[in-house]
């Protein structure tokens, strides 16, 4: 058996939504497991600049502020990656967006921002990246991650309607791209998280004891519970984890029913 199963040294990777919450999760663990590098990418250049700068104590790590919402955004980003790097060992598709109103007064608007981000965002990104990606494939597996949510699989008490149908959305299509793309070597996989500090889920960040007991382990989640999640998709340790989603919520998917 290898002794190195978790270990990311040499890889490359890129993490959208990377300068804060989950994605600055995946990210500094990705760093603290030994990868080459890291980029992130965000919409607010200022914030992702400075996440880049501090995260930078741990490794490399390099700010390229996008917007992925649109194919054109996307695009731009694959096109920046591939002007610095000839592959891509670690794609983590994590940049989301969630909008709640009642029923009937829910609005276009919040359809499409969030269906765009959460569910047309991986697949362009992922399509763009391609090359890098089989690039790294040549060598050993390439990863692509999906960063879905518990509320794709279970119903939550909100109506947040684009969000839940675009998660459950982003779980079916990891099944069928992972189908095609390990043709390639390149595994594709994605983790739905429950309830962890961020500025998506403030309840979680402003409220941890009042949500932690709603959680049948007691708690919300912490980073390196998001980070060893996702190390170990990316690692070699996740190789054979093709289509899957792991969930990672303490419980309360079940405990949803």
């Amino acid at each position: 058996m290898t002794t190195d199963l978790f270990s990311l040294s040499g890889r490359v990777a890129l993490v959208t939504g990377g300068s804060r919450g989950i994605g600055r999760m995946i990210a500094e663990g990705f760093l603290k497991q030994g990868a080459a590098k890291v980029y992130i990418s965000a919409r607010k250049a200022e914030a992702c600049n400075q996440a880049a700068a501090e995260m930078s104590k741990l490794g490399e790590c390099i700010s390229i502020p996008a917007d992925v919402s649109t194919v054109d955004g996307a695009k731009g980003l694959a096109a920046e990656i591939a002007k610095r790097e000839p592959q891509l060992d670690i794609l983590v598709n994590n940049a989301g967006a969630a909008w709640g109103a009642p029923f009937d007064e829910f609005p276009e608007s919040g359809w499409d921002k969030v269906v765009d981000l959460n569910l047309k965002a991986p697949f362009f990104l992922t399509q763009a990246l391609a090359p890098q990606l089989r690039a790294a494939a040549k060598t050993r597996p390439a990863k692509v991650i999906n960063i879905a949510s518990i509320d794709g699989i279970s119903v939550n008490p909100w109506e947040t309607y684009s969000y839940a149908g675009s998660k459950a959305g982003l779980i079916h299509l990891t099944r069928r791209m992972a189908l095609r793309l390990i043709q390639d070597n390149i595994v594709v996989s994605s983790i739905a998280p429950g309830p962890f500090r961020s500025e998506m889920n403030r309840d979680a960040r402003d409220n941890a004891e009042q949500v932690a007991r709603r959680v049948p382990a007691g708690r919300v989640g912490e980073d390196d519970d998001m980070a060893g999640a996702a190390i170990y998709l990316a690692s070699r340790a996740g190789d054979y984890v093709v289509g899957s989603t792991l969930i990672v919520d303490g419980g309360v998917t079940w405990a949803r029913g």
